[in-house]
């Protein structure tokens, strides 16, 4: 990590302009005392985001955001500098966050059309499409569809603080959830227990041993006497009925509404979906997290 503490005189070349309302010393005084801040912002984001983000990288874009808000604090306009750095720290945060979301937009896009397109083929073969059926649908090869997919896991953390391949921006909020959203974002945590829990044996196995224990797909793959490549299917066969589970508990209007609901594959849909209302409570789901949201799995809830 590049220290940025050297003296006041180090912020940014763009701001030599300015007139400074403090001098150097009175600079150096606020940088010293407010350094914990910047553990303390670093901490509280690392609770949201992905595990791959190191935390040197955030302290050092808040240890620079810190000494630019020295610089640029003026006490004249009555806003306290706790609140001030506060606010330039966290923006900083984002914007490294943002800087390490290397997945691009055409990622995710191809992302979402291979999620679409292996539903589809679900539906209509009545179980989940090998990988050479679903490059054919999609009109590429089964190289680049391996790609995408380590593409896509690279940038998706699924822990059980939620699930998502959206961008940091979505990944990280600026400010604390009030009690009403913590609530709310427990109850998702516990669903999310739960909805994993509920999965049958073999996806259950899978979503655990490569999410939550991080062991590699080729150990998966071993201990149950089949190719990555199947393991690679049993892994979007699980995230598909746990988004799709979630979404019919919490948000119906997202569920997706089978065309046959006659047919095996909506109908194995449907037992799972309720082996899940039937796994909950409300007691059950909140038991699973502290008053912070945090679940044993969490990176900080020790």
């Amino acid at each position: 990590m590049t220290s940025t503490m050297t003296t006041a005189a180090d912020c940014d070349a763009a701001d030599t302009t300015a007139v400074p309302a403090l001098s150097a010393a009175e600079q150096e005084e606020l940088i010293r005392t407010h350094m914990p801040l910047v553990g303390h912002l670093v901490r509280d984001m690392l609770t949201r985001i992905p595990n791959h983000i190191h935390r040197d990288d955030l302290t050092s874009a808040g240890l620079h955001a810190l000494v630019t808000a020295a610089r640029g604090w003026d006490p004249e306009r009555g806003i306290p500098f706790h609140r001030f750095a506060t606010t330039r720290i966290r923006g900083a945060i984002l914007d490294e966050l943002r800087s390490l979301d290397w997945a691009t937009r055409s990622v995710r896009s191809k992302a979402r059309a291979t999620d679409t397109t292996r539903q589809n083929l679900t539906t209509t073969l009545g179980r989940t499409p090998t990988t050479e059926e679903l490059a054919q649908a999609l009109g590429t090869t089964t190289t680049d569809l391996h790609q995408t997919d380590n593409d896509v896991q690279r940038a998706t953390v699924l822990s059980l603080q939620g699930f998502t391949t959206s961008s940091a921006d979505d990944l990280v909020t600026e400010r604390t959830p009030g009690p009403e959203e913590m609530l709310i974002r427990r109850e998702q945590i516990g669903y999310l227990h739960h909805a994993i829990g509920s999965l049958p044996e073999r996806l259950q196995l899978v979503i655990t041993e490569y999410f939550l224990k991080e062991r590699p797909m080729a150990d998966i793959a071993a201990e149950l006497g089949v190719t990555e490549s199947r393991i690679s299917q049993l892994r979007a066969e699980a995230l598909s009925l746990l988004k799709d589970g979630i979404n019919t508990h919490l948000d119906p209007h997202l569920a997706p509404v089978p065309e046959n609901p006659e047919s095996i594959t909506a109908r194995r849909r449907a037992s799972y979906y309720a082996s899940i209302a039937g796994n909950t409570n409300m007691h059950s789901r909140l038991a699973l997290t502290n008053a912070h949201g945090l679940s044993p799995y969490a990176k900080g809830a020790a």
